[in-house]
């Protein structure tokens, strides 16, 4: 089983690192063909192209001189542990994982990154904001999505081959990300779960907040139980979420917390 996440925008590099495992990200010939096009842009063209304040860009535009392979560990950390969004928070890594927990994430775990195709937990990166749904124009198209092809998707099939029975994907990535990978060619189940709240009436939503910080705890949920098959999923109860069978279908599974689970 693979879980798929989202990277975060925002980063941690201040706290110290629970764990001195780390990899080397496998996409690096790629990440850094997007470096150079990156550094081509101005800060004004940065400013416009991801829609940030002269200052953000500023501060990625010296990330991208300062980009340098190979990585060092004292400026690159591993990426579960770098990133610090709703998702992250969600997982928990700090708070509720072992070493044995980071060996077992790296085998089922993958997150999905503008910069760096595919990323294992413990890959080191270095900080930086690439969204997979800018517009940048490389040599191979006007998108990410038109550079990254089908390199994304082709890593994950491998990954899946290489582990024996893994023949299911977890989706808990956003659309933007998710667009990346071509589900169909993966040879795969693709599971992909839905997280909802209520309103004090009773009325259900998804709310970006709280979905990200389910798909996280989801995702470690999956980690710290060994789960690699489909059929456990179902029995998620964590953080007051629980499964609405009514609502679910087999690959597609709805679950709902209501409000006063939230705010007990």
């Amino acid at each position: 089983m693979l879980a798929l996440l989202s990277p975060a925008k925002s980063l941690d590099y201040e706290t110290p690192l629970p764990t001195r495992k780390h990899s080397v990200p496998r996409m690096l010939d790629d990440s850094e063909a997007l470096i150079e096009t990156l550094r081509g842009q101005s800060v004004s063209q940065i400013a416009s192209l991801m829609h940030l304040s002269d200052e953000l860009a500023a501060l990625n535009a010296q990330r991208y001189a300062d980009f340098e392979v190979p990585f060092s560990r004292r400026s690159a950390r591993p990426a579960v542990l770098a990133m610090a969004g709703d998702t992250y928070r969600g997982l928990a890594v700090r708070e509720t994982w072992n070493e044995r927990d980071y060996t077992e994430a790296q085998k089922s775990v993958r997150i999905l990154s503008g910069l760096y195709g595919v990323l294992r937990p413990l890959d080191l990166m270095l900080p930086y904001r690439l969204e997979m749904g800018t517009r940048l124009r490389t040599d191979r198209g006007a998108t990410l999505y038109a550079f990254w092809g089908q390199r994304i998707t082709d890593m994950i099939r491998a990954d899946l081959a290489a582990s024996p029975g893994a023949d299911v994907v977890v989706n808990l990535a956003s659309d933007e990300y998710a667009k990346s990978v071509n589900f169909g060619a993966l040879d795969a189940r693709v599971v992909t779960p839905r997280f909802e709240d209520t309103d004090p009436a009773g009325r259900r939503q998804v709310i970006s907040f709280y979905a990200k910080h389910a798909r996280g705890a989801m995702a470690s949920w999956l980690v710290r139980h060994r789960i690699r098959t489909a059929a456990p999923i179902t029995s998620f109860a964590e953080g007051g979420y629980r499964l609405d069978a009514a609502a679910s279908t087999k690959d597609h599974p709805v679950f709902v917390r209501t409000f006063e689970a939230r705010t007990a």
